[in-house]
């Protein structure tokens, strides 16, 4: 793709889909009060002094296999297939992608999770990112998820961006994520990275990307004024450049900002292109 990268990374639940990517379908279909599940998970982080999104992941496998539910991978495609987004944001990404492109710039979409990959991986959005760095299982020879792989929690999410930041996409390549590459010689800088994401879990990459030159922006369920506060908090704490509804559709708030953001990139990059040689 022509173009100077750019990279908006997303967190999922809260930012691109309202509340938590188990409770569309996982837990409905299970019967399962939502409440009571994070209960359970919680607690059993707490007692074991375990990692909270281990916990949740294996409380997603006892409570599937107490009910026999099938933990495929085409049957977790399914749940997240019934995953409702915000308004906008099916539509979203082609209209920042051709926005990005009347710039010179080239647009790239990442998700940075500490929700299921398994479930983004059956939403219709799924295509339009690069790579999805979220939570995901392990599964045996049948094809039926056993144990969590990969947990994605609110300190590991900043390995992520480094990841975007030095086309380390390989989560089995450690070396290429830890070697040394000059600002200069990495493929998206920082100053090219857009994070949005919707609240505390977020406040690494909130803060890495905007201490690095990029830019962070916190959202909100529209007309939620509690919400609304917390991200509004973010702000006076420095942690993000601005907080806006989680509205994804043209002319909102949101699209206003990151197109300003990429005229922005534009400007810069107008600003530092190298100047043609002269053959006269």
């Amino acid at each position: 793709m022509a173009g100077v990268p750019v990279a908006i990374a997303y967190d999922f639940d809260g930012t691109l889909a309202p509340g938590n990517m188990q409770e569309h379908v996982f837990l409905p279909k299970l019967g399962v009060d939502p409440a009571s599940f994070w209960a359970r998970a919680n607690q059993l982080a707490e007692e074991q002094q375990g990692d909270p999104i281990l916990t949740y992941m294996h409380r997603m496998l006892v409570e599937a296999g107490a009910a026999d539910m099938p933990v495929r991978r085409e049957d977790w495609a399914a749940h997240g297939a019934g995953i409702t987004l915000f308004p906008g944001v099916e539509s979203w990404f082609d209209r920042v992608n051709a926005a990005g492109a009347a710039r010179g710039l080239a647009i790239e979409h990442y998700v940075i999770s500490s929700g299921l990959r398994e479930l983004v991986e059956g939403t219709a959005i799924r295509r339009h990112f690069r790579a999805v760095f979220a939570s995901g299982f392990l599964y045996n020879a049948s094809g039926a998820a056993i144990a969590p792989a990969i947990a994605v929690n609110y300190t590991t999410k900043t390995q992520y961006l480094f990841r975007i930041n030095k086309d380390a996409l390989d989560l089995a390549d450690n070396t290429a994520v830890n070697a040394y590459r000059p600002p200069e010689a990495r493929r998206v800088p920082f100053a090219n990275i857009i994070f949005i994401g919707d609240g505390d879990t977020d406040i690494p990459c909130f803060r890495t990307v905007k201490e690095q030159g990029g830019h962070s922006i916190a959202v909100h369920p529209d007309g939620d004024a509690q919400r609304a506060a917390r991200t509004r908090k973010l702000i006076a704490e420095g942690r993000v450049h601005c907080a806006v509804p989680a509205d994804y559709r043209a002319d909102a708030e949101l699209e206003h900002r990151v197109l300003s953001i990429l005229d922005l990139l534009a400007a810069r990059a107008a600003v530092t292109a190298p100047m043609p040689e002269n053959n006269a």
